[in-house]
């Protein structure tokens, strides 16, 4: 089961995001709900979003194909940057650059910490 936290930061001007664990479709659903209420409050062109993802798993097969709608999400909103935060792992790191290259997200970077 995978968890999700999203905390605005409006003297900042960023969106922060932590994900952790495996993600289910049901987990992205409610994470695209709940990020499409958050972001309406505030004009995305103006905030990075910086997304927590140290513990989260390498995406499963079946929900790839939530995680680029999230990615489209992120594009379609217009974020001035997102940053994808990262324990080192390659594979994970590898997952997410392929996803931001299929959906076409340009404005991104990955960080292992």
């Amino acid at each position: 089961m995978g968890n999700f936290n999203f905390t605005s930061n409006a003297a900042a001007k960023k969106l922060n995001v932590q994900v952790e664990g495996s993600m289910s479709r049901e987990d992205a659903g409610r994470f695209i709900q709940e990020y499409n209420q958050i972001v309406s409050t505030f004009d995305p062109a103006q905030y990075e979003i910086i997304l927590d993802c140290k513990t989260l798993n390498v995406s499963s097969p079946d929900t790839l194909p939530m995680l680029e709608q999230c990615y489209i999400l992120y594009k379609e909103s217009g974020f001035k940057k997102v940053t994808f935060i990262i324990a080192k792992s390659p594979v994970l790191k590898m997952q997410l650059s392929r996803v931001a290259r299929a959906t076409k997200l340009e404005n991104y970077e990955i960080i292992e910490a």
